[in-house]
């Protein structure tokens, strides 16, 4: 049998992700477990009992691998490290027992997990930072602060589109986000719109469409979160990405 050539073998494979991305994920998971459930709840005319149940034990799972994760890390103990575990082992126990309950109290229970996972994300990595030195931020991407505060938006799952008469419209539940901001991280594969997965805005209304962090929008905000802010104007645009191999070996050190 002939060896294939050494070149044949090689190729890039993609780094896991950092555990402040991980939970970046995790919120993700939640958010679209909690549009599911809100789809069953308030479009459908009929909902199976059991349709929360496969979703929520993924949920469980990814929340404990999630912690482990963490405990990889071993950070020094602190506070900001106690408060992050302990919300991560509330969640896996809520999602846990969403098995148990009819859907509209499995919603109430995660309700709050996207901002959960996301404010334990804040957490680690300024407790990773302190720990190892700001000399490991290497963000991808320069985010002015309009961008930045977007990307946290979209990663709690508060942010929607919707189109109406022929106009776009961005709708978030604390942060103002811009028709022009979204369009300017769309454009860089940063975000991206789910249609008609959010529920309706009103009853009887269209469903709307989810706006969530693409891969590369969970990397960018996992290398800035916890961090000020750029200040920079709002029409900025987003600086191009450093190259692979620059941002591979950051994230090796």
């Amino acid at each position: 049998m002939t060896t294939p050539p050494v070149e044949g073998l090689l190729f890039e494979v993609p780094a896991p992700p950092t555990s402040v991305e991980r939970l970046l994920l995790l919120a993700d998971q939640y958010t679209r477990h909690n549009d599911m459930l809100d789809l069953h709840l308030h479009t459908s005319t009929y909902c199976e009992p059991d349709a929360h149940i496969a979703s929520t034990r993924r949920l469980a799972s990814a929340t404990r691998t999630a912690l482990q994760a963490l405990t990889n890390e071993r950070l020094y103990e602190s506070p900001e490290v106690a408060d992050a575990t302990v919300r991560l082992q509330q969640l896996a126990f809520l999602s846990t027992a969403c098995t148990d309950q009819p859907l509209s109290m499995a919603r109430a229970l995660t309700a709050l997990a996207p901002e959960a996972a996301v404010e334990s994300a804040v957490r680690i990595a300024g407790e990773i930072r302190r720990r190892r030195g700001s000399a490991t931020d290497v963000p991808d991407l320069q985010l002015n602060a309009t961008q930045d505060l977007a990307l946290r938006a979209i990663a709690r799952g508060h942010v929607v589109a919707t189109t109406s008469q022929g106009r776009h419209y961005v709708h978030s539940r604390d942060a103002r986000v811009l028709i022009g901001t979204l369009r300017s991280l769309e454009a860089n594969d940063l975000v991206e719109r789910v249609p008609q997965s959010a529920s309706p805005a009103f009853v009887g209304g269209p469903l709307q469409d989810r706006v969530r962090l693409t891969s590369a929008g969970t990397t960018a905000l996992a290398s800035t979160i916890g961090l000020p802010p750029v200040a920079a104007s709002p029409s900025a645009t987003v600086s191009p990405p450093a190259p692979a191999s620059a941002r591979t070996a950051a994230r090796s050190r």
